[in-house]
């Protein structure tokens, strides 16, 4: 038994420095967290061993204290079970050691649990903070977990140039500059910025690019840049347009508006038609703007709003983003949870979980009450510093924004019950199809793209019960020098013992003969490898995982191309079978052309990117000891890597921050003749 209780007096959460990993003791987190020392029960020796659930719960709760603070529950493999927070150990432990009004989860987490930890904290406060960073790194079974968590983009302009440019923002916000967000979605930015683009003229190129220039580029040319990098605009002008743009994201629109159409109408009395027509294009991409944003509530300044649609096993939560009085977006999130738990309480714990990583704006709106709703509104008030209003509103504008959120979270739900249930009927079908013994949890499918050979790239995308994991999607660079260029068997060959002998590293060979576990977290091992190739292709790949020694691991199936690679007339390979097709409009013929339809989008996009990257990459970036800064000292008194490549050795010395000796090693890399 190893259950240990810091005695430091509290952990203080820090976003940046607390770092938490599975297999990491929590005691020593909180001795990094805060001071003090970290206690070892001598205690724990009089427990005995092979206490197992209640009775191994009932030993621990004689040693706890009457302070707040975090315990987490094992099972004997040593995963976590459960993370959860208390007011006072003693007692919210004890709970469990009872049983009386355990619900069906709680009854089979305790009879698992296997040994406990604790970490007291100084205040109650500091408990639910730690709990929800924790349970996000953590991700522990019987709590309810945030999945598909992204960081969210920002819209970034730019404080450290000369021209400010306007940027999509993800990450630390390490950059000086004006941020402005969170928007709900990557599309949603670069909606907003393409119309800011046309309204306030902005650079959006990087800032290379930009002391590069020589004349302006094409945005100039349609009226998307006002070109500061070649002073086509003053600089005072430029910054009175950034000026603009910062008033317009901070919520200043009626302001920014009455400005750019007063000068419109100055410019259309003195007759000057081909302004007065810039400013009246600046308006109408600004009306753009506020009319793809949807509701624009006038009250609301500042605030998300939460609702959750509870029903058929399955939670959404819908979350609006309001910042400066405009609507910049929404998202549905389905987070993972028992379908026993009530509504409140799985909003709760999404809650905590939602702002352990993100700003909290200082108004929240939700749908309905939930548990603890003052000490969370407490603990985002002192994580935020400033204060931070969770509110349920009962009349007026926001309880019709939050009315709204209810609606899209009900149809959100219903799309998604649909959608699973749909994707289920066709694992079951798939499943019959193959004559496989178990429906499959993982399926994953591989393709290959290149040009004669070039920038090749494999392919990997994954989908499960709940359609297409984006998430766990990989791209393999062909990396061998002994495949002959458009040879697709020595691709495969290669993606597929990188991808195996990798899995085999970390995951070890899987147990196909244990009963599937109900709410297992999504398997790391594919259940069925689908691949695009016919019998020479499926040879292949066979032969490798019996190389591996996981040829009984996995379903391996290949998908040949139709006669005159017609769809619905392609052939498949599964083992043991000379072939076979599917009726043409049977459902799983449909669903394995989606599936192999996207793992060829993905290997054409990645090797496309490759190729984009080969084919803009600079002469320079060759050379060992040339960094950015003097790549970019070199283009700025050259111009070009041509020009680099023809500069005699006493041109490359008069450039700014090149020596000598940086210099020999530039033109020693353009001449192999040793002369100067």
């Amino acid at each position: 038994m190893n259950g240990r209780l810091s005695q430091d007096g509290g952990i203080l959460y820090e976003e940046t420095d607390v770092e938490i990993d599975e297999d990491e003791d929590v005691s020593a987190v909180a001795e990094t967290a805060a001071p003090g020392p970290v206690l070892d029960w001598a205690e724990t020796s009089a427990i005995p061993d092979g206490l197992r659930g209640a009775e191994l719960i009932q030993a621990f709760v004689k040693l706890l204290p009457n302070s707040p603070g975090v315990y987490r529950m094992f099972n004997e493999a040593g995963d976590v079970l459960y993370v959860g927070k208390a007011r006072s150990l003693k007692k919210r432990v004890s709970n469990y050691a009872q049983g009386r009004v355990h619900s069906n989860r709680l009854t089979k987490m305790v009879r698992e649990t296997a040994h406990m930890e604790f970490v007291t904290t100084r205040t109650e406060i500091e408990a639910l903070l730690l709990e929800a960073n924790l349970i996000k790194r953590l991700r522990p079974r019987f709590n309810v977990l945030l999945r598909d968590d992204k960081s969210f983009p920002y819209i970034l302009v730019t404080g450290d140039t000369r021209a400010p440019a306007l940027y999509k923002h993800r990450g630390a916000r390490s950059r000086k500059g004006s941020y402005f967000g969170p928007f709900a979605s990557a599309g949603a930015v670069g909606r907003t910025i393409n119309s800011l683009q046309r309204a306030f003229l902005l650079r959006t190129c990087t800032d290379s690019v930009f002391e590069s220039r020589t004349r302006p580029c094409l945005l100039h040319q349609i009226k998307r840049c006002a070109a500061p990098c070649t002073h086509e605009v003053s600089d005072a002008d430029y910054a009175e347009l950034v000026t603009e743009a910062n008033d317009f994201l901070s919520g200043k629109s009626q302001a920014v508006k009455a400005t750019i159409a007063s000068a419109m109408s100055e410019a259309s009395e003195n007759l000057d038609f081909e302004r007065a027509a810039l400013y009246r294009d600046r308006l109408a991409a600004l009306s753009h703007v506020q009319s793809h944003q949807g509701i624009n509530p006038s009250g609301v300044d500042e605030a998300d709003v939460f609702a959750i649609h509870h029903e058929g096993g399955v939670s959404c939560i819908q979350v609006f983003f309001f910042r400066t009085g405009q609507n910049w977006g929404n998202r549905a999130y389905f987070p993972k949870a028992d379908p026993s738990l009530p509504s409140a309480e799985v909003l709760a714990a999404f809650l905590a979980q939602f702002y352990d990583d993100k700003p909290c704006p200082r108004q929240i709106l939700l749908c309905e009450t939930v548990e603890e709703q003052e000490l969370l509104g407490a603990a985002l008030t002192e994580k935020s510093g400033y204060k931070v209003s969770i509110l349920v509103p009962q009349r007026g504008e926001k309880k019709d924004l939050v009315d709204h959120a209810v609606a899209n979270a009900r149809e959100a739900h219903g799309r998604k019950l649909a959608e699973t249930a749909s994707q289920s009927r066709l694992l079951d079908g798939f499943a019959e199809t193959f004559k496989l013994s178990y429906v499959p949890r993982r399926i994953e499918i591989y393709d290959n793209s290149h040009i004669m050979g070039t920038n090749a790239v494999g392919g990997m995308v994954v989908a499960g019960p709940e359609g297409f994991v984006k998430g766990q999607y990989r791209k393999f660079n062909i990396k061998s020098t002994d495949i002959t260029p458009g040879d697709d068997f020595g691709m495969m060959k290669e993606v597929m013992t990188r991808r195996f002998s990798r899995l085999l590293k970390e995951e070890g060979k899987p147990d196909r003969t244990a009963e599937p576990v109900e709410d297992a977290a999504f398997p790391a091992w594919p259940d069925v490898i689908l691949i695009d190739g016919g019998q020479g292709q499926m040879s292949a790949v066979r032969a490798i995982l019996k190389e591996l020694d996981i040829e009984d691991c996995v379903t391996a199936i290949g998908v040949a191309k139709g006669v005159d690679r017609d769809a619905g007339r392609e052939r498949f390979f599964p083992p043991g079978s000379p072939g076979f097709t599917l009726p043409p409009r049977d459902p799983v013929l449909y669903f394995i052309q989606r599936l192999r339809d996207e793992a060829h989008r993905f290997a054409i996009g990645s090797h496309r990117a490759r190729r984009k990257k080969e084919m803009v990459k600079n002469p320079l970036d060759e050379i060992a000891g040339i960094g950015p800064t003097r790549k970019r000292a070199l283009l700025h008194h050259f111009g070009t890597a041509k020009a680099v490549s023809r500069a005699a050795f006493s041109d490359l010395m008069a450039v700014g921050g090149i020596s000598e000796a940086v210099a020999r090693l530039v033109y020693d890399h353009f001449h192999d003749d040793g002369t100067k």
